[in-house]
């Protein structure tokens, strides 16, 4: 059956990065998880085949492509289990960089934006803070102005391509007492003096995506490192993000179906009390249900996709796709990983790094509990 959302063009597509995935990525998964970090030729490599710009403009080297792109892309990264490369190509791709297009000057965008798109800088963004994580307003890496340009000072975590990026999308305070009103974004290149990558962190999950503490001591910044309008940073950033939680949700559709196909072709071949398990309906009714959560996110991405790519500004279904699909994409791992017993809980197998990478799907790009609220209040029911 032709698909309502994606294209001949779009399958093609789907069909060049996944032989992409396949020869080049899948057979390093376990090798990068352990290391702890996706080469930079990964990123070279895919700027040179187009992959990192799929939805930017053709004049900035991008393929002029809609938001579908971009799921594509995602998908088959999911679909390859290669969720650490995902994730970092996520933050270059949906997260750092399409606020230097919609807000950046021209210079701004040939200096941080084109060799972005062709894999020669790797970027990262600076939002989350000790201290402020979901409350953004208590963020207090504060940009003062001085002569000349900004002097910066605060502490950034938890920050994905943190460890080895070559600019940062940063945003800071540069207004005190004004919430979300006093913020500002920056573009940052991390060889600045007092740009301090202080340690790289050790996670559970997606571990191939290198993440890193980040300090800014008394460093300088130039007038033109402001990214957009001085006060608009927190309103510019979390438009963009939109995008950012609705690629989550379909990377964690896409990992779903890997899971549960593992999980089923696992339990057909898993032999106890004579038969297979799965022949069990307590196996194959908690299949069937997970299944059936699958198709349900699925569309509600999809169609949530369209509306952004067609003018739409959809907050609150955007918000639930991810709640639905981060959960869901727990919970798949999670019963994958009961349905196998022990062999799953092996560093051996496959299904451990699912279900370690699956965690954090719940957390970053907003926790349920932020999407959940999100939704209660576009109800009315927000404190």
């Amino acid at each position: 059956m032709e698909s309502l959302f994606f294209n001949e063009e779009h399958n093609m597509l789907r069909q060049s990065i996944k032989e992409f995935v396949q020869k080049e990525l899948v057979e390093h998964n376990e090798e990068w998880d352990e290391a702890g970090l996706v080469p930079e030729w990964v990123f070279r490599r895919m700027g040179e085949l187009g992959y990192l710009g799929l939805r930017f403009p053709e004049e900035y080297g991008g393929g002029g492509g809609d938001f579908f792109t971009n799921i594509v892309l995602m998908e088959e990264l999911a679909f390859g289990d290669c969720g650490g490369v995902g994730a970092a190509v996520g933050i270059q791709c949906d997260m750092a960089t399409p606020p230097i297009l919609a807000f950046g000057t021209e210079e701004q965008k040939q200096r941080y934006l084109v060799p972005a798109i062709k894999g020669e800088k790797i970027a990262c963004l600076g939002i989350t803070e000790p201290g402020a994580g979901s409350d953004v307003a208590s963020l207090s890496t504060y940009a003062e102005k001085v002569p000349g340009g900004w002097k910066v000072n605060g502490n950034k975590i938890f920050i994905t391509n943190g460890y080895r990026a070559d600019f940062m999308t940063l945003l800071a305070r540069t207004e005190k007492n004004k919430g979300y009103k006093g913020m500002s974004l920056f573009l940052v290149d991390t060889d600045t003096p007092g740009y301090v990558v202080s340690r790289k962190l050790d996670k559970v999950g997606q571990r191939a995506s290198d993440t890193a503490e980040i300090f800014f001591e008394d460093m300088i910044l130039p007038e033109d490192a402001l990214l957009g309008e001085q006060g608009r940073g927190f309103q510019n950033i979390m438009w963009e993000l939109q995008g950012e939680r609705l690629i989550v949700a379909a990377t964690c559709v896409a990992g779903a179906r890997v899971v549960l196909q593992k999980a089923i072709d696992y339990t057909k071949e898993r032999v106890q009390f004579g038969r297979p398990i799965i022949k069990n309906q307590a196996i194959s009714h908690r299949i069937a249900d997970l299944a059936a959560r699958i198709e349900a996110v699925q569309s509600l991405v999809y169609t949530t996709a369209w509306q952004l790519d067609h003018g739409g500004y959809p907050t609150t279904e955007v918000s639930a796709a991810k709640l639905l699909a981060a959960q869901l994409m727990f919970d798949v791992a999670d019963e994958g990983m009961q349905f196998m017993g022990g062999y799953g809980y092996m560093m051996e197998d496959p299904m451990q790094r699912m279900w370690r990478d699956s965690r954090i799907l719940r957390i970053a790009g907003g926790t349920d509990e932020i999407q959940r609220e999100i939704i209660a209040m576009s109800m009315g029911l927000g404190v």
